[in-house]
């Protein structure tokens, strides 16, 4: 399997990155995977029995402001002090030595992609993005970089300082997709989304390399965006890392690890 995944990326002519959230883990990001994941990451939320879709529930920015603040600003501020692991430097080095058109589809809402050097105009955020901020109500469609200081008391996990809306001073909310959402504002996401299915317009008959890392099946639209390239054009193939949800039918590659432990291998071959 390694050595066809090293074929597959020498051949490339156009790379597809597909990432969940266990790319970021290699950077030494929190696995939110189960309640215990959650809560070992975040002991506070485990001392009070709330689970990680109880914290990302857009509510606590009307109910309790500080509360939900604590949560999105303690990430906000975890995602910026984050150095993105070799692994993305890796599968730049491969996109520049081919040559090749590319474009990251990630459920990541961290920003890492932008933060290792990839095109913003070539990333798709299909849950939106920490760094971008909008209205809780909303009071209007507008969506600004979220330029914010939060500090938050590690000990009660509640902010201490609330982000406004600079057009009527209520709350204001991450732009990203949370557990039972209503308010979130899509226009960034939609914008992106049409790029891509721009891009793929263009691939044709393209030798394609779509490279599938740390998505799950709990919410399966990274995978689903992988197969759906892997099986819909001739020449794509997927090559899906993942330490415990590796499957993929032939003639597709898995591989059961880490993104980076993955990445690695098959740069070693190349």
């Amino acid at each position: 399997m390694l050595e066809k995944a090293a074929r597959v990326i020498t051949e490339a002519e156009v790379f597809i990155i597909t990432a969940g959230a266990g790319m970021g883990v290699d950077s030494g990001l929190p696995d939110f995977r189960g309640d215990h994941g959650f809560w070992q990451a975040y002991p506070p939320y485990a001392r009070l029995g709330i689970s990680f879709i109880e914290c990302a529930n857009p509510e606590h920015f009307r109910r309790d402001p500080a509360f939900g603040w604590g949560f999105y600003g303690h990430r906000t501020n975890l995602y910026r002090s984050t150095i993105p692991h070799q692994g993305f430097q890796i599968i730049r080095k491969w996109i520049e030595r081919n040559c090749a058109g590319y474009f990251v589809v990630t459920s990541n809402v961290d920003g890492q992609f932008q933060k290792a050097g990839f095109d913003e105009q070539r990333i798709l955020e299909v849950h939106g993005s920490i760094h971008w901020l909008q209205c809780t109500t909303p009071c209007c469609s507008t969506i600004w970089p979220n330029d914010e200081v939060i500090p938050v008391d590690e000990t009660s996990m509640r902010a201490r300082h609330i982000p406004r809306c600079g057009e009527c001073g209520e709350v204001s909310r991450p732009n990203i997709l949370m557990f039972g959402d209503w308010s979130w504002l899509p226009d960034r996401t939609r914008i992106q989304e049409h790029c891509f299915d721009n891009f793929v317009e263009t691939l044709g008959d393209k030798r394609i390399a779509v490279i599938e890392m740390g998505a799950g099946s709990a919410i399966p639209t990274i995978r689903a965006t992988s197969e759906r390239i892997g099986w819909n054009h001739e020449n794509a193939t997927v090559i899906r890392i993942n330490p415990r949800e590796a499957d993929i039918k032939a003639p597709h590659i898995s591989m059961p690890c880490g993104a980076l432990e993955g990445l690695r291998k098959i740069d070693a071959l190349l």
